[in-house]
């Protein structure tokens, strides 16, 4: 089964809903699903060498999405949004998230099974 997960959200937003769908990612990818990752709006900072988690919050996010693209997960990241959405503005994907476009997002959505988003 293919499925798709699409981040919306700032990483650190004083939530948990980053954290939990990069959790189930993990648990999805461990179930033997085929797990695909598009990161849009200020979700775009996640896969960026300059996201830290804020003081006091035990987990760092940009790491997980590392962690999962080395289990082979697929991530990809809005190319409009790199200049105009999250705090680092304008700063580079780190390695293993490619730059995208919304037709790539569609393409990705027609060829799912099931979409998620957070």
């Amino acid at each position: 089964m293919k499925i798709l997960i699409i981040f919306n959200r700032e990483p650190y937003d004083n939530t948990d809903v980053t954290w939990n769908g990069l959790r189930l990612a993990d648990k999805l990818v461990a179930a033997g699903q085929e797990v695909r990752l598009f990161l849009m709006n200020d979700a775009v900072d996640m896969a960026r060498e300059a996201c830290r988690p804020p003081d006091g919050y035990d987990q760092d996010l940009a790491q997980m999405l590392k962690d999962l693209i080395a289990l082979g997960v697929a991530v990809k990241v809005c190319g409009t949004c790199m200049a105009r959405c999250g705090i680092y503005k304008n700063q580079p994907y780190f390695n293993g998230a490619e730059h995208s476009t919304m037709p790539a997002l569609a393409e990705w959505v027609i060829d799912s099974d099931k979409v998620l988003t957070f």
